[in-house]
């Protein structure tokens, strides 16, 4: 994968990881699949291996994650799905030639048939959407508490109250923002 483009932030679940390839939504936005390959480099990093990608498929995929996102918002404060986010996320989901198989390990794995194009790997990611937004896995949707983030994420910790989608980036800056400003206090108190 190319190094100029920021790192993935992948997670465990499909469908949130998607929503993170547009992190800092509310500050300054990072697009993490500004190509075409690079769509094909996350999906292949993501278990969705595909031979190639157009400028339109990467838009069908940006209209998907602005949906998942959208929809799982909504889902995670307790508001109203959009019903057009629900149309898309739908629409990609049926439209998919994907197949759930189960590995050696009882894990599932989702295959991509011969010929398989994006498309069907947006199938994966929608129906994925689909059972986390609807409820059917066990965790709680719930939105970061970064300000400049407040990405949507699937929250399995045990006591369902995690509040960082990720404790790496969002969670370590904003524990660094809270010393420092200790810090400020302290030296500040000391004149």
């Amino acid at each position: 994968m190319r190094s100029e483009f920021p790192d993935f932030r992948l997670g465990k679940v499909l469908a949130t990881s998607f929503t993170g390839t547009l992190s800092e939504r509310h500050g300054d936005p990072v697009e993490r699949v500004p190509t075409p390959q690079r769509l094909v480099d996350w999906l292949a990093v993501s278990g969705l291996a595909v031979a190639s990608c157009t400028p339109a498929q990467l838009e069908l995929a940006r209209e998907l994650r602005e949906s998942i996102h959208a929809a799982a918002t909504a889902a995670a404060t307790g508001d109203v799905l959009p019903a057009s986010a629900v149309r898309v996320i739908n629409d990609r989901s049926v439209r998919s030639r994907a197949a759930a198989v189960l590995t050696p390990e009882g894990e599932r794995r989702w295959q991509l048939g011969s010929g398989s194009s994006v498309e069907d790997a947006l199938g994966v990611i929608a129906a994925d959407a689909v059972d986390i937004i609807a409820g059917e896995r066990d965790g709680r949707l719930a939105l970061c508490a970064s300000p400049t983030c407040r990405a949507a994420f699937f929250d399995t910790s045990q006591s369902r109250t995690r509040r960082w989608c990720d404790m790496n980036t969002c969670g370590n800056r904003q524990k660094k923002a809270r010393f420092q400003a200790g810090r400020r206090g302290v030296s500040g108190s000391a004149e």
